[in-house]
C-alpha cells in the first residue's frame, strides 16, 4: 500500500465550521419559512360522523414523528432515521450561537485593493480569505451554483471533527444536502466519484468525501473562478477599493 498523499488543494486551519453552519442554517430557514407559509388543509367532519380518537401518549407521538420523516440517504428505503433528531438539535445550536459571526474572521470588513488583486491571480488566495469566500459566494449565488462552495466548506468542517458520532452525523447531513439525487442542492459529480461516495457511506469517516471535494474544488477553479475575476461584480469591487485608497 502506498502512502496517501495529501492533495495540494486541502487548506486547513481556517474558521470554516461556523461559516458552513450559517450557510446551512440560512438554507434550512428558507425551507422552513416556505413550509410554514403554506396553510395545511383542514379535514372536514360531518355533524353526526364519529370522530376517531387519537392516542396522544408520548411513545405513540414519537413513533408518528419518526414515521413521517424520510431517511437522509436517497438509496435507503427505511421510513425513519435517528439522524433527524440530531440534525434539528444541531441547527438550533447553530442559530443560537452568538459568536458565529465572529468566527468568520474578517469577512465583514472591506477588502483592500492589494487583496483583491491577489484574488485575481490565485484561486487559493480567494479560498484562504474570509472576505474572498464571501465575495465568491455572492458571485456563485448569482449563477445558481452556491452549493459548490457550501459543499466544499462542509467537507472542510467534517475533516476537523474528531468525535466519531459527530463524524457519522455530519457525513449523513452532507450526503443528504449535497449528494442525494433528491436534494435541490445536489452538486455535480461524475458516476465514478458518486459510486465511491456511496461505498464510503457504509462506514463514514472524515475522508468520506475527499474525492468529491477535490472534484468540486477543481470545478470551481476551472469554471467559476475565471468568470468571477472577469465579472462586472469583480470590476466594481476593484474600482470601489481603488477609489477609497486615492
Amino acid at each position: 500500500m502506498t502512502a496517501k498523499i495529501q492533495p495540494r488543494w486541502r487548506l486547513g486551519g481556517w474558521p470554516l465550521a461556523r461559516e458552513y453552519q450559517l450557510l446551512i442554517a440560512e438554507m434550512r430557514d428558507q425551507q422552513r419559512i416556505t413550509r410554514e407559509t403554506t396553510p395545511p388543509s383542514s379535514p372536514v367532519h360531518h355533524e353526526h360522523e364519529p370522530t376517531e380518537r387519537t392516542n396522544t401518549s408520548p411513545a405513540n407521538v414519537t413513533n408518528q414523528n419518526k414515521g413521517s420523516k424520510a431517511c437522509c440517504f436517497c438509496w435507503c428505503c427505511c421510513c425513519s432515521c435517528s439522524c433527524l433528531t440530531m440534525r434539528n438539535t444541531g441547527n438550533n445550536n447553530a442559530k443560537r450561537d452568538p459568536n458565529a459571526e465572529m468566527l468568520n474572521g474578517d469577512a465583514n470588513e472591506t477588502p483592500t485593493l492589494e487583496e483583491i488583486r491577489s484574488w485575481a491571480q490565485s484561486f487559493d488566495a480567494v479560498m484562504k480569505s474570509a472576505r474572498g469566500r464571501k465575495k465568491f459566494r455572492e458571485f456563485l449565488r448569482s449563477e445558481y451554483s452556491e452549493e459548490n462552495l457550501m459543499f466544499w466548506l462542509a467537507c472542510e468542517d467534517l475533516q476537523k471533527e474528531s468525535n466519531s458520532a459527530c463524524v457519522e452525523e455530519k457525513a449523513r447531513l452532507i450526503y443528504e444536502d449535497f449528494i442525494s439525487i433528491l436534494s435541490p442542492k445536489e452538486v455535480s459529480l461524475d458516476s465514478k466519484v458518486r459510486e465511491a461516495v456511496n461505498l464510503n457511506m457504509t462506514t463514514p469517516d472524515i475522508h468520506t468525501f475527499d474525492e468529491a471535494q477535490q472534484q468540486i474544488y477543481i470545478l470551481m477553479h476551472r469554471d467559476s473562478f475565471p468568470r468571477f475575476v472577469n465579472s462586472k461584480m469583480f470590476r466594481n469591487l476593484m474600482e470601489a477599493a481603488a477609489s477609497k485608497e486615492t
